[in-house]
């Protein structure tokens, strides 16, 4: 099963945190991540964020990375939001 685990920070205080899982291994890995990225920002009421070079780059080497205010829209009541795969 595929997991990723969603965390929103602030002064380094955890905010919140929720897991979106998938189990359909019909669709590709990156399908997989945005989906459940999809879900994570339904769950914490956000706009998506817009994956920069180095979100990119920190996912393809650690399957974690680090959305921060340039990542989005609107402006948001955090410093950052992370996303980690923690199962696949």
């Amino acid at each position: 099963m595929f997991r990723l685990w969603g965390k929103l920070w602030k002064d380094n205080h955890l905010l919140m945190d929720t897991v979106a899982c998938n189990s359909d291994y019909s669709m590709s890995r990156t399908a997989m991540v945005f989906q459940a990225l999809d879900e994570i920002c339904h769950t914490f009421d956000l706009g998506q964020p817009i994956w920069l070079d180095s979100n990119i780059k920190d996912f393809k080497r650690h399957d974690k990375t680090r959305f921060t205010k340039d990542s989005f829209i609107e402006a948001i009541a955090f410093d950052y939001l992370e996303i980690h795969v923690i199962e696949e």
